[in-house]
């Protein structure tokens, strides 16, 4: 007997979209096929530079504004949320949807990479003796941050990987990619 291919006409999309046949990178899509490892982690890097950008902005606010650590974290994490949502957003918007939908496809696609990813690099942080007392100046900062991001991208690489191979996280966004 010979071996049928599947379409995804059989399967339930949970993003409400057409036939993804010709994008390799929709591999999986709302049947139990696995996204590809560099889908994965060009999803991961987005999320990490929104995250970046908002920790060290938040960091940089609060060091300034002379505030302990507990309240420059929380700002900190806030900022991450927040740039790392914009970034959706604005390729999301440029591709035509109204600001509603743009954000509704940004929350489905990022908050639960961008949670991974503050929930690790900020426990990293805490973890690595003198980092949460470390000054902007200082390399232990800048080493620290950049171990912690690490491990961040480490473990939400394979969290990224599980969402988009099941149509969801990231996966939500690439319709939108011209």
């Amino acid at each position: 007997m010979e071996h049928e291919t599947h379409d995804h006409t059989g399967h339930d999309h949970h993003t409400g979209h057409d036939s993804h046949a010709g994008h390799d990178h929709h591999a999986g899509h709302g049947g139990g096929g696995a996204a590809s490892w560099s889908t994965a982690a060009k999803a991961t890097l987005h999320c990490l530079t929104g995250c970046a950008v908002g920790e060290v902005l938040g960091m940089i606010i609060g060091t300034a504004l002379g505030w302990g650590n507990a309240p420059t974290m929380v700002l900190a994490i806030a900022l991450a949320f927040f740039f790392g949502y914009a970034l959706t957003l604005r390729g999301v918007l440029a591709a035509g949807l109204d600001f509603a939908s743009a954000f509704k496809v940004a929350l489905a696609a990022d908050t639960l990479s961008i949670l991974v990813m503050e929930i690790v690099d900020n426990g990293v942080l805490l973890l690595v003796p003198g980092a949460m007392d470390a000054h902007l100046d200082d390399a232990l900062f800048w080493g620290a941050l950049a171990f912690a991001f690490l491990v961040a991208f480490l473990v939400t690489t394979p969290v990224n990987k599980w969402l988009i191979g099941r149509g969801k996280g990231h996966a939500v966004v690439h319709r939108y990619h011209r």
